[in-house]
């Protein structure tokens, strides 16, 4: 018998999460508005701009009190 320690995830809530991606074509970068520090963010991965726009995510909870965008 096969017994996997890999146990099945759970079914997450998910809704639509305002996010920022890279306008650069080759990079993937991407976050979520909620985690970013500055009103034009710029990508962590390549440097270049960041667009804003909506994925489906689950939902997460940003608990920073402090958390202001410059």
């Amino acid at each position: 018998m096969y017994y996997s320690r890999k146990r099945p995830m759970m079914d997450l809530p998910e809704e639509m999460t305002t996010i920022w991606s890279c306008t650069n074509d080759k990079c993937n970068g991407w976050v979520r508005d909620n985690f970013v520090f500055l009103i034009q963010p710029i990508c962590s991965q390549c440097n270049s701009l960041m667009e804003k726009g909506e994925k489906m995510l689950p939902i997460l909870a940003n608990t920073c009190p402090d958390q202001k965008k410059l």
